[in-house]
């Protein structure tokens, strides 16, 4: 494999800091609780009052996170107080590893850690696992009780005490959906929030609360608790019980990725490093590809999914794209609405995942896409309906083998049936079980409606990317996502994982659908009331800012025919080897490099207003020139009054150049860097 090491900076760093009282409690027992980051600058103590465990944080002398409760509430179990301690043991970690895919395919993982064992009169054996990296800290639960069956996790009391209020950026913290704005608020006034939680705190540092290795229990949201505190609220069962576990069990990862600039976040491998190594033996089947689909026609309502007069996957819309693919160099195409059982969405979900529509001939659409040497993207809605799709996976899953086709993306758009939480501990049971099946049979996924990212990429690289935030199609029948969202993205829900945003519209008004005879309202206003609330470089640069290794060129084909800035998605390769974000600011402007082969691309964007950025081109290898085109904003370009202004321009760059960034209001800049021979 490719790829330049990803180097721990030095940037993050932060320390744990402790009363010298209830570290000698500690001392005088079992060791000393504490550990240390490799570079020696991020501390982690932890310490019992009163036979409660708590943890803090600090960076030098400042402090970060106060101190903060730990444990569970548990039926029948103590798993809260009554603790004395047992052994400390310490452990350290420096290795490297190589990924099938990833913003950077090699990756270090060099951290210290500390198994913290505890224990109290019910027998119970807490052991608090805690990892410091030079990017900040995770911690977890091991949990061993003397229950005969299972044990019935009530709540979490994991709380985040930040030592001075600062501005975030998050989510609310809601169970069903992830499809919602960022919000920019005083830490101090944030109610609840979903993870990745991001914060500048007041003494200037940058810190990300997630989570990591999530497979078999609820998520974890942030609820309020008072001044600059906060505690885990984890999605419950309709009963109210959160988990459903093991007398012995270990929950996910609690993250803290800490950073001096706002950019070290997003440079930190901390939640890979986190989850453990692929289980997946043989890979090859694993591809990054760039693909395009029909799926924004019926977002805009000119298609639909059901078998009508409108509807958008037949044989016949299959093979125009497929010619578009073949003719464009775009790796692949998916077909959303090719199945029956769309007339069943919001009813139940009824779908079968064997059986083509009477308009979309699979077998000819395989075949023609085969001999035109593009690739099929199946798609599965579930509709909510979790029984019959658990019912139909087996089946499903060899049907599309046996037609060649190793990508599927998922959708589970509705109610989930029981009354589940989308993200409570049924459904992350569900996302994970689907992932290993597609595993056993050679597919990758791309999933909608998802769980939250939290690394599991690492383990199951068939995982290539997911929604799991407001994308592209909210701009099609509401007043969209404005332009601060992709400035906030790389900071916020991007932390813990590609994203399936689908970028690419070039038609950013709708002005090529006006009068169209098919054009329909669907889910909101009709398409020709709203648009895109960027300028069409952005669009483009939204290609390399937002990443994904299954990255769509979303709008209609007709839109890109002949258009000479579609030359850069051409151009694009989705099979990423190395990346960095340069510079950048939560919810205002954000630039960032990538590397595929030899080939360079930047990705520059900005919220509402212009921003002009000096950019040193010193990650290209010295020595090398390179031809960079540059796809930048026209002069007269604003997103609100003139979107579609941009210009193409090249230049003969190397390592010791600079590039000048000129952004308009709501705008970007993309450019590729293909070396000269």
């Amino acid at each position: 494999m490719t790829g330049k090491t990803f180097s721990l900076s030095g940037h993050l760093i932060a320390a744990f800091s402790l009363l010298a009282l209830t570290l000698s409690l500690f001392s005088c027992k079992g060791g000393d609780p504490t550990v240390t980051s490799p570079d020696g600058k991020i501390e982690v103590n932890l310490a019992l009052k009163d036979g409660v465990p708590y943890y803090s944080v600090s960076y030098g002398d400042i402090p970060l996170v106060a101190d903060s409760r730990l444990g569970l509430e548990a039926e029948g179990l103590n798993l809260k107080d009554g603790f004395s301690l047992g052994k400390v043991k310490k452990y350290s970690s420096d290795s490297e590893y190589d990924l099938p895919w990833g913003e950077n395919k090699h990756i270090r993982d060099n951290h210290r850690g500390m198994k913290v064992r505890l224990e109290n009169a019910s027998g119970t054996v807490l052991t608090i696992d805690v990892r410091a990296f030079d990017d900040g800290v995770g911690f977890r639960y091991d949990v061993v009780t003397s229950a005969s069956d299972s044990v019935k996790v009530m709540d979490e009391l994991t709380e985040f005490n930040f030592a001075s209020d600062g501005t975030s950026w998050s989510i609310p913290g809601d169970f069903n959906t992830y499809e919602l704005l960022y919000r920019t608020l005083p830490l101090s006034s944030v109610e609840n929030a979903n993870t990745p939680f991001t914060v500048k705190s007041d003494s200037g540092l940058y810190m990300s609360v997630h989570e990591a290795a999530l497979a078999d229990y609820p998520e974890m949201t942030l609820r309020h608790t008072g001044g600059t505190s906060f505690i885990s609220a984890l999605a419950p069962y309709p009963d109210g019980v959160k988990a459903i576990l093991g007398p012995s069990f270990r929950t996910p990862w609690r993250t803290v990725q800490i950073g001096e600039r706002a950019v070290d976040l997003v440079n930190s491998s901390l939640i890979l490093n986190l989850n453990e190594p692929c289980a997946i033996k043989d890979v090859s089947f694993i591809e990054p590809v760039k693909y395009v689909g029909v799926w924004w026609g019926m977002h805009l309502g000119v298609n639909s999914w059901t078998q009508d007069s409108r509807h958008g996957a037949t044989t016949q819309h299959a093979k125009e794209y497929i010619d578009f693919a073949s003719k464009n160099g775009v790796d692949a195409v998916l077909f959303e609405g090719w199945n029956d059982g769309w007339e069943t969405w919001g009813k139940g979900g009824v779908f079968d995942f064997t059986r083509p529509a009477a308009d979309f001939d699979m077998d000819e659409v395989i075949s023609y896409a085969k001999a035109k040497g593009v690739s099929y993207i199946l798609h599965h809605e579930t509709g909510g309906n979790i029984p019959n799709y658990e019912s139909q996976l087996d089946t499903a899953f060899a049907w599309a083998k046996s037609h060649g086709i190793n990508a599927i993306k998922t959708g589970y758009a509705g109610g989930i049936t029981g009354g589940y939480n989308h993200h409570g501990q049924y459904m992350v049971r569900h996302y994970a079980r689907v992932l290993r099946k597609a595993a056993e049979y050679g597919i990758m996924l791309d999933v909608h409606e998802p769980i939250k990212a939290t690394g599991e990429r690492r383990t199951y690289p068939n995982m290539m990317c997911r929604e799991g935030a407001r994308g592209m199609e909210w701009n099609a029948w509401s007043a969209g996502n404005p332009p601060e969202h992709q400035t906030i993205l790389p900071f916020t829900r991007l932390l813990g994982g590609p994203m399936d945003y689908t970028p690419g519209i070039f038609d950013i008004t709708y002005r090529n659908i006006v009068g169209n005879p098919d054009l329909q309202a669907w889910n909101g206003p009709i398409a020709t009331e709203c648009r895109v609330n960027t300028t069409l470089a952005k669009q483009i640069a939204d290609w390399v800012v937002l990443y994904s290794p299954m990255q769509m060129a979303s709008d209609l084909i007709r839109n890109y025919e002949g258009h000479p800035a579609f030359q850069f998605f051409r151009e694009y390769d989705a099979d990423i080897d190395w990346s960095e974000a340069l510079d950048g600011e939560i919810g205002e402007y954000y630039v960032v490099a990538r590397r595929a082969g030899e080939r360079y691309y930047l990705g520059a964007v900005t919220a509402d207003s212009a921003k002009s950025v000096g950019c040193p081109l010193s990650f290209l290898p010295r020595g090398k020139k390179f031809l960079a085109t540059i796809y930048a904003d026209g002069p007269d370009a604003d997103w609100k009054t003139n979107p579609y202004s941009y210009t193409i321009s090249t230049r003969v760059v190397e390592s010791t150049d600079s590039l000048d960034i000129v952004m308009a209001p709501g705008g970007g800049q993309a450019v590729v860097f293909i070396p000269i021979k």
